[in-house]
């Protein structure tokens, strides 16, 4: 019932996409040329403008079908699924307008049709998350559920329980579980490992989720076996769950399958090159929206104290490689700059330094590094070697905030930890970034700085 209703409910999902799409494009027509106003020259109505636009929306639809935007998405990640309808959709747009001209379409609204890649991208987005939400309701309430057993009964199966049973609108309810022993807060004991064919015969689950203990794991075979016999969906958790990353690469040698334990998003060289890309366009612009600020800055850091305007300082960067950061001078000259760690009454800050941090302006010269390549907009903070040398020591997995870019801001930054602070607490939310990274988390990131993350909780020195 579950897999028929599933096919059922894609279709009628990649059916309404494709609708939508044509009907955000006479919406984006009546937009630019009844409401904005503008000369009409297409026959809107011409078999070939018609075919095209038709062949478009056949192809959008058949492109998110391609990336997997209609199959099991129970657990999908629903930012990821935003970005790339946005992705797809600007895309296809573009690709509609190289079309245009192709077949001598010249006389087209390039207007139009960036209110059609607004309007489309908004409305097939809206659409699955009000049928997200309808549907995370309905399963709350009991309907729609995925029936699944679990095998197992140590660690593993009773994390997946909890899991479960504190999400509801995920639409799973457990039959009960297969194990060696009875557990009281597993459910219904089906029975032993013995027992598996005959249990999934008679109670016919949606899928199995094997969740064995590293002594258990002789069973194996014949749990596969059973399964693969009764036709039914099996999902394993590794007894290794709590080691792995939240998205794991698997790679095969031959019969042998690796996991990489440390692959991130940033590792796809197609999101590694849209975040410099966005790095360097970003950057840009803010340096010359910015540039008569750091101008006065400059001026002001001259006049406050004798040395260099932009203080220079070796920092640990991406796979460990030193580089040079660049900020406005906030501090008197004293030989401790590449040890000292400054506090929020440190005596060597001046006056007009200690304005400068303050509002966060001593970092603007870190956007030419940003253009160098040495860092990102958003990233883990970087130290200097020396607090490098110590904190790999003393704090696990410290080193593997290098595996990105540092940034200007980060999500430790925008969550308070800035300053003398808690290097712990700032690793697990750098290696948290750094797992879970996304366009759309950069940009919340950038915003939630922008919209205060760029004042510093340090007093301004009076004297």
């Amino acid at each position: 019932m579950i897999k028929r209703n599933q096919s059922m409910l894609n279709a009628l999902n990649l059916i309404s996409d494709g609708v939508l799409t044509l009907l955000s494009y006479v919406c984006a027509l009546w937009l630019r040329f009844e409401v904005l106003g503008g000369r009409q020259t297409l026959q809107l109505t011409s078999p070939r403008l018609v075919a095209l636009i038709f062949g478009y929306c056949i192809l959008i639809v058949l492109v998110y079908y391609a990336l997997g935007l209609y199959g099991y998405g129970r657990l999908r990640r629903r930012r990821e699924e935003g970005l790339c309808i946005l992705l797809v959709n600007g895309l296809g747009t573009l690709a509609l307008m190289a079309t245009f001209y192709v077949v001598r379409i010249v006389d087209f609204s390039r207007l139009m049709l960036i209110l059609f890649w607004l309007i489309s991208s908004v409305a097939v987005v809206l659409k699955r998350a009000l049928l997200r939400g309808a549907l995370s309701y309905y399963r709350s309430r009991g309907y729609n559920l995925k029936h699944v057993i679990v095998i197992g009964c140590g660690h593993l199966a009773r994390q997946y329980a909890r899991d479960i049973r504190s999400n509801p609108q995920m639409g799973f309810s457990i039959m009960g579980y297969i194990g060696c022993e009875k557990q009281d807060d597993l459910g219904k004991y089906l029975g032993d490992y013995t027992q598996v064919e005959a249990i999934l015969e008679a109670n016919s689950p949606d899928e199995v989720i094997v969740a064995l203990d590293p002594q258990d794991i002789a069973v194996m075979p014949d749990i596969l076996a059973a399964a693969d016999k009764e036709g039914v969906r099996l999902s394993l958790i590794p007894f290794f769950n709590d080691y792995i990353p939240r998205t794991p690469t698997i790679t095969a040698v031959g019969r042998t399958k690796l996991i990489d334990m440390r692959d991130t998003p940033l590792d796809d060289l197609g999101w590694a090159m849209v975040k410099r890309a966005m790095d360097v366009a970003i950057s840009l612009c803010l340096i010359l929206l910015f540039s008569p600020v750091m101008l006065a800055v400059a001026v002001g850091v001259k006049l406050s104290s004798p040395g260099p305007v932009l203080f220079r300082q070796e920092r640990i960067g991406k796979n460990k490689k030193p580089f040079q950061m660049l900020k406005f001078r906030s501090m008197r000259i004293t030989g401790t700059e590449d040890t000292g760690w400054s506090t929020d009454s440190d005596p060597r800050k001046t006056r007009f330094g200690s304005f400068i941090r303050k509002f966060s302006l001593d970092e603007l010269p870190q956007f030419f590094n940003v253009l160098r390549g040495d860092m990102s907009i958003v990233g883990p903070r970087p130290e200097v070697p020396y607090h490098v040398r110590h904190f790999k020591e003393e704090i696990p997995l410290y080193l593997l905030r290098q595996q990105v870019r540092p940034g200007i801001t980060g999500w430790a930054q925008v969550n308070g930890l800035r300053g003398d602070t808690s290097i712990e607490e700032r690793v697990k939310y750098d290696l948290w970034y750094i797992e879970n990274w996304s366009i759309w988390l950069d940009v919340k990131i950038m915003l939630r700085t922008a919209l205060g993350g760029m004042v510093n909780r340090e007093v301004v020195k009076t004297q």
